[in-house]
């Protein structure tokens, strides 16, 4: 079961503008970028992350676009599945075999192929970690 979220936090996330090359697609580009080989995270996680939650539509935006900079093939639906078709979801599986992911059927293991982020902290942009 999904935890409630209030409704003024929904709003105000809702109205968040989305500008290109902001702080926030920059932060989402660094959780992706984090992800090791081998190990796999959701669209909803990435964005958590980052500080943006209910960005996970977002996520899938900047990966689009960021095309091979980024480990996109690492980032699944919630479930552990691949949500993109054709040729790109073939694709996606193929990769994320050769770094030694497993598969129960259509869904990757997620019992253990699961990226837990380090207490979904991302170093910011001039601050020191901590």
């Amino acid at each position: 079961m999904k935890p409630e979220i209030d409704p003024r936090l929904k709003r105000r996330l809702a109205r968040t503008p989305l500008r290109p090359g902001s702080f926030r697609d920059e932060m989402i580009r660094r959780v992706v970028a984090s992800i090791p080989r081998g190990k796999v995270a959701s669209y909803s996680e990435v964005a958590a992350t980052a500080g943006f939650p209910l960005n996970h539509r977002l996520v899938v935006k900047i990966l689009r676009e960021a095309g091979e900079r980024l480990p996109w093939h690492r980032v699944l639906g919630a479930q552990g599945d691949i949500r993109l078709k054709g040729e790109a979801a073939l694709e996606q599986r193929r990769r994320l075999e050769m770094e030694g992911v497993r598969f129960r059927g259509r869904r990757v293991d997620l019992a253990a192929h699961r990226h837990l982020f380090e207490g979904w902290t991302i170093e910011t942009p001039g601050e020191p970690a901590p």
